[in-house]
């Protein structure tokens, strides 16, 4: 049983989905306060500020042997936003963030995004990756990750999906089978 039950990661839910070039067009990584990322989209939701910051699902055996499960952020410390000057104000104000990067190639980010999204959807177990990963380009060619394209690497005799985040030079992993990637 979650100690808290998950809470909704992305608002609205067709923020990913929305075409380029509205006027609330700009995006903004707002980097958070130690462990402020879930505060922060909880104060955001009810002021109708559109954002993202994946979360993901980590089980852990407590000291008394129960497994107990919580969901984090997979990007420590970081939310984004979309909105405008107004919205990004109202944002800072809410008292969760440190400081407040804007996003200059809106269209990559809004990619990455969404492959991260649809990694995080699939419900395989998503792990962090702090830093690029040296590895050949491919694309999942079957299953529920179907036209994902990333890096792949090999450790330990598994093969590793990540998909990065080029605005912040991090992203996610995902073990796949070596039977459903292509390599490009």
């Amino acid at each position: 049983m979650p100690i808290l039950a998950k809470e909704p990661d992305i608002f609205p839910d067709s923020l990913l989905d929305q075409p380029a070039g509205t006027p609330d067009d700009s995006w903004f990584a707002m980097y958070t306060l130690a462990r402020q990322e879930k505060e922060l989209m909880r104060k955001l939701r009810p002021l109708n500020i559109a954002h993202y910051g994946p979360l993901i699902q980590q089980r852990k055996r407590s000291p008394q042997g129960r497994i107990r499960t919580s969901y984090v952020p997979l990007f420590t410390g970081y939310v984004f936003i979309r909105g405008d000057e107004v919205a990004r104000h109202n944002a800072v104000s809410t008292g969760c963030i440190s400081r407040c990067l804007p996003v200059t190639e809106h269209e990559e980010l809004i990619e990455d995004l969404r492959r991260i999204r649809q990694l995080v959807l699939t419900g395989a177990e998503v792990r962090p990756e702090p830093k690029p990963l040296v590895g050949r380009t491919a694309v999942v060619k079957s299953g529920a990750m179907k036209g994902l394209k990333g890096t792949v690497t090999k450790t330990l005799s598994q093969h590793r999906l990540t998909v990065m985040v080029n605005f912040m030079q991090q992203g996610a992993s995902v073990i796949v089978d070596e039977a459903d990637v292509e390599l490009l």
